[in-house]
């Protein structure tokens, strides 16, 4: 057993819910996020509105599933992301369990 993390701007929930179903990923979680990328400081200095917010609203999915169900939504993911148009593909990670009950 294993813990992949998805996270996503939130335009993509619908999108990485299919993913999910694709990858026979049944059983998972989300939550709201806020994402940031770090903005070279001359670029934040020339921000007017600079102490506004400046993270994406973005969703994080995360599940305990087999290797061979996250194979399958790593692959799933490679491909949704190669067809992008945008600057914000969908991120993934896995973490081994050690221990569970």
């Amino acid at each position: 057993m294993k813990l992949v993390l998805v996270t996503a701007v939130e335009e993509f929930q619908k999108e990485v819910l299919k993913i999910f179903k694709k990858a026979n990923i049944e059983n998972f979680s989300s939550s709201d996020i806020d994402g940031y990328k770090n903005v070279p400081s001359l670029l934040m200095a020339s921000n007017w509105f600079s102490a506004g917010k400046g993270g994406n609203e973005s969703i994080m999915f995360f599940s305990f599933t087999s290797k061979e169900k996250i194979d399958d939504l790593f692959n799933i993911i490679k491909e949704f992301n190669n067809n992008l148009e945008t600057n914000n593909p969908i991120k993934a990670i896995v973490v081994p369990v050690e221990r569970f009950i």
